[in-house]
């Protein structure tokens, strides 16, 4: 069995979805497994990975707007607001999402279904740099 862990670092440019399903193929092909299982994970608070639809783009648009219902920036709820408005709604979303995925390795590939792609998830505003640990295991 053997391991694999490679780094994704990514600017962002504010809140919104981005696509790093390249990146991840790409990774997943270095790490000569063909059969195993995939683990990405970010390192941030006020950001999230997803598996989402990859074809339409009206999917992550809509996706935004039922976050910004759902925690809306300023909310007078939150006391923690440090850093802005988004602050705690940005940490708000992570947790309701996800800081890490699981995705079997299959045939040398991320075994993600015909429309599935893999989203970091900004939830802040201001421009950020974001690091994803990816680590693959297996044959």
């Amino acid at each position: 069995m053997r391991q694999f862990s490679e780094q994704i670092t990514m600017s962002t440019s504010g809140r919104k979805l981005y696509d790093i399903t390249p990146d991840v193929l790409q990774l997943t092909k270095k790490s000569a497994i063909q059969t195993g299982l995939l683990t990405l994970y970010i390192q941030h608070t006020s950001a999230s990975l997803l598996i989402n639809e990859n074809y339409d783009a009206d999917v992550l648009v809509d996706m935004e707007a039922f976050f910004n219902r759902l925690v809306p920036d300023g909310d007078k709820l939150f006391i923690h607001t440090v850093e802005g408005p988004d602050d705690m709604p940005a940490h708000v979303r992570s947790a309701l999402t996800q800081t890490s995925l699981s995705i079997p390795i299959v045939q040398g590939r991320p075994a993600l279904g015909q429309w599935q792609g893999i989203f970091l998830y900004e939830h802040r505003h201001l421009a950020a740099s974001r690091r994803v640990i990816l680590h693959a295991i297996g044959d």
